[in-house]
């Protein structure tokens, strides 16, 4: 990829106090690029933001919601970006049940408000809605799925995202395709890696039951998922950004970034080699009274490896291994943006 592509262009990330978005802007830091972030304030607990002492190191971070389209307007017509990576969601599916409003307004109007500021800044020419391969109606069938299945969402998390790639096709065809503006959507799988500490997701919570000792009780463990290291998605968005600015409307469509097939594992599978190499750490299936979720889910690629020229690095045990590397320097105090540069470097060259 030519990086000075990108280098030379201000990058607007929403989401950047996030697991994605904070991975996303340091890499983008570490090519010289001109970050700015807009998101809402990091949580409380443990973040990959502050870990990494990332607001040190872009260029603006502003603390703002992006449900609230004159702030975000306002924002961008200041900070005057030419590319915007959207990233800031509601990304979790229990989370969705508990709240489905908070859910919609953030993935549906939330991406309408980031549209509606681009229409309106007047210097973006590249938008990258970063969503979830979980959009496509599943049919719990053994094929994966394509960029032009059908649209659906059993749960609130799924349906939202359904909702906002309906709304991201109605503004590239009603408005910023008109304008020069090119918009793709990049639909990434289970991804892991650390720096995340969020509820009712597999990965920390079995770090969480890691430090506690206690039992982690697994709640679908026969559930299939497309699991990938993070930095295999943020590549496939980074080339796709590329490709908007050099091709354009040629690009300006979905795009599937999962891992290989053959990386379509169990949560019994992950929880096993996670406990493998962490021989304290046991896992149970328990029942739960619990809301619907997929049983089994794949994602088909051959869209981005063929005309993206992208490939999945990092097969599932070295993103398992990666994973547990990142925490165990946060435990024993790293210099954690030292740390995750040394991954994102390793990434690169493998």
């Amino acid at each position: 990829m030519n990086q000075s592509i990108l280098t030379n262009r201000s990058v607007l990330v929403t989401g950047h106090t996030g697991f994605e978005g904070g991975w996303m802007s340091l890499w983008r830091t570490c090519l010289g690029t001109k970050v700015h972030g807009y998101s809402l304030a990091p949580p409380a607990m443990a973040n990959f933001f502050d870990v990494t002492g990332l607001e040190s190191h872009i260029t603006t971070s502003t603390i703002g919601d992006i449900r609230y389209l004159v702030k975000l307007t306002k924002a961008m017509r200041e900070l005057k970006p030419t590319i915007v990576l959207h990233m800031a969601v509601q990304p979790l599916v229990l989370q969705s049940y508990r709240d489905p409003v908070d859910t919609h307004t953030t993935n549906v109007m939330g991406t309408l408000n980031v549209l509606e500021a681009t229409r309106l800044t007047g210097t973006v020419e590249v938008v990258v809605n970063a969503t979830t391969d979980k959009w496509y109606e599943n049919r719990e069938w053994v094929w994966p799925y394509r960029e032009a299945d059908r649209l659906g969402g059993h749960n609130p998390y799924s349906n939202s995202n359904a909702c906002a790639e309906i709304i991201t096709q109605a503004y590239r065809g009603s408005f910023l395709a008109s304008d020069g503006i090119h918009v793709a959507s990049a639909r990434a799988g289970n991804v892991i890696g650390d720096g995340d500490w969020a509820q009712d997701r597999l990965i920390p919570d079995f770090f969480r039951a890691q430090e506690s000792g206690e039992v982690l009780y697994a709640r679908s463990p026969h559930a299939v998922r497309p699991w990938q290291h993070m930095l295999k998605p943020l590549s496939g968005f980074r080339i796709l950004a590329e490709h908007l600015v050099t091709h354009g409307i040629e690009f300006a469509q979905a795009w599937n970034f999962g891992p290989t097939e053959s990386d379509a594992k169990s949560v019994a599978w992950i929880l096993d080699k996670m406990c493998a190499r962490s021989r304290k750490t046991k896992w149970m299936t328990k029942d739960f009274t619990q809301s619907h979720e997929a049983n089994l889910l794949r994602s088909d690629s051959l869209e981005a490896n063929r005309f993206l020229s992208w490939k999945p690095r990092w097969s599932l045990e070295t993103a398992i291994d990666k994973t547990i590397q990142w925490r165990y320097a946060w435990k024993i105090q790293q210099p954690m943006r030292a740390f995750s540069m040394c991954q994102i470097a390793e990434f690169k060259t493998s």
